[in-house]
């Protein structure tokens, strides 16, 4: 058995390479509806978060603008 420190370096690479290939084919890969249903979810997570973030920021100005200026 070859000892790793004494593999030339293109040897790893084709190894590492061997090796990656080797566990996609392994891998459990969703059907086109557990995809379409994954990308549906976070599409509306990303909006429902976009909707929550925008209405703090503007929760955020009003009371900032409230206390440096003293109306709106």
């Amino acid at each position: 058995m070859e000892n790793k420190s004494k593999k030339s370096i293109m040897g790893r690479i084709r190894q590492f390479i061997a090796d990656t290939a080797a566990e996609m084919r392994r891998c459990n890969w969703p059907d086109r509806r557990q995809l379409m249903e994954s990308t549906v979810l976070v599409v509306v997570a990303t909006l429902i978060l976009a909707c929550f973030v925008a209405g703090v920021d503007e929760v955020a100005r009003v009371i900032i603008t409230l206390v440096t200026v003293g109306k709106l």
